[in-house]
């Protein structure tokens, strides 16, 4: 694995988690409404207490941010924290402790990128409930993480040789689902497609039946969760649509009647144009050449594709709340990984915005909206008082292009300094108060 070694260590300095702390002098983002208001941001057990336009009280902690922009942290969709390149490199037989250190060292590079939130969608071992189990108990530091525990494919289907679940027929989907959701899972990913990992694979047509797609939303809808449907193309997302799922991975191929039914039912796309439009981070992780070139033969009708989503998608805020497709981002690739300068996640956006999705759609997709789609809109995803205290600090303004987050030198998560650029040691100091007197 390659390290982005650009990324400073973690400073000490941030007040402990039950001392107040204002962050003061920046220029906060608002991801929903698409705009930037110079306010103040206080801080409190890990929580936004307050945003305003009034100074920082007297006495109190303020970190001074220098007019840098205040940006929610990032929300990546579409993780895969143990994944081996090339894929038929992986052991289907390797421990649990083996899968779970891989994918912990995976997960803190995304952390250190600024990707405070992850959604997995298939993980070797269940590792990805595993280290979310070891961040709950302060043994590391890792992304909030919504899991999806092991994904379920049909026999010999797309998810063949990559430690998944195999099931055929309705009951054994059904009884696969609930045991994913018993052990912690936080969704169910479903393989409804083949898609381009496999030189014999047609990313068209479904795999599996309506019934079988029937029986893990109902395990889902047991639990009050979702389903994922990893999809290539429209004919299994209409007959998946159909049956209760609405969140799908990749779209190499959405024709009109799609994504107009995408856009009526209020679908989830999670476009991951990343693994069409990558060769070189490819070779350099290990792809075998026919992958390489199969990814990019796809790249032209992936890229079009998309595009037609993103003709019947919510790109205004204007908009949130009436019909379209939500976009939202995930690279399918390692998001703290370095891409092209940046991380895969920050990438990801930026090949979004590239294809023609507008600039506050593409920065809402690796945040509000994708957190969003996690249900958790009122835990994180923008700033607002009472949501989780997750920012990343940069020198240029997102809401003008979101390659601006290639400038990100401060991340902090649930009120906690991972890393920064700023002298935050030097910078904590008690407020002085006015006119000199003492407080």
């Amino acid at each position: 694995m390659i390290r982005n070694t650009n990324i400073p260590s973690a400073r000490p300095g941030m007040p402990a988690s039950d001392e107040p702390l204002w962050l003061v002098g920046g220029r906060v983002v608002d991801v929903v409404g698409t705009s930037v208001s110079e306010a103040n941001v206080e801080v409190f057990r890990g929580v936004i207490r307050t945003v305003t336009d009034q100074p920082a009280p007297a006495g109190a902690a303020v970190v001074d941010l220098g007019g840098r922009y205040l940006a929610p942290g990032l929300v990546s969709v579409h993780t895969h924290l143990t994944i081996v390149y090339p894929f038929d490199d992986t052991d289907v037989t390797e421990t649990s402790a083996q899968s779970v250190l891989r994918g912990a060292s995976r997960a803190r590079d995304a952390l250190y990128a600024g990707v405070t939130t992850v959604r997995t969608l298939d993980e070797q071992n269940q590792a990805d409930i595993e280290i979310r189990k070891a961040v709950a108990a302060g043994w590391m530091e890792a992304p909030r993480i919504l899991a999806s525990g092991r994904a379920l494919g049909i026999t010999g289907g797309h998810g063949k040789g990559m430690a998944c679940v195999y099931a055929d027929g309705a009951d054994e989907f059904l009884k696969a689902a609930r045991t994913e959701l018993e052990a912690g899972a936080d969704h169910i990913k479903v393989f409804i497609t083949g898609g381009i990992a496999h030189a014999d694979e047609s990313f068209n047509g479904a795999q599996m039946t309506r019934e079988e797609m029937a029986a893990v939303v109902r395990a889902t809808r047991e639990q009050g969760t979702y389903v994922a449907a990893h999809a290539g193309g429209g004919e299994a997302i209409r007959e998946a649509i159909s049956v209760g799922i609405n969140a799908f991975e990749h779209g190499y191929d959405l024709d009109e009647e799609t994504v107009s039914m995408m856009a009526a039912h209020r679908s989830y796309l999670t476009p991951t144009l990343s693994v069409t439009s990558s060769p070189v981070w490819m070779r350099d992780h290990g792809f075998t050449e026919w992958q390489i070139e199969l990814a990019q033969r796809v790249h032209p009708q992936h890229l079009e594709s998309i595009q037609r989503a993103f003709g019947r998608a919510i790109t205004s805020p204007d908009e949130l709340d009436g019909d379209g497709i939500r976009i939202v981002a995930g690279t399918d690739y390692l998001p703290g990984e370095p891409h092209d300068g940046t991380s895969c996640a920050v990438k990801e956006m930026e090949y979004l915005e590239q294809a023609g999705l507008p600039t506050g759609a593409a920065l809402r997709a690796g945040t509000w909206e994708a957190a969003r789609l996690l249900r958790s809109e009122d835990r994180f995803g923008s700033i607002r008082e009472g949501l989780a205290a997750d920012f990343v600090i940069t020198e240029e303004d997102p809401t003008a292009t979101v390659s601006a987050l290639r400038t990100i030198g401060t991340v902090i998560q649930a009120g906690r300094l991972v890393r920064s650029d700023l002298d935050v040691a030097a910078t904590i100091a008690p407020n002085p108060a006015p006119n000199g007197g003492v407080q």
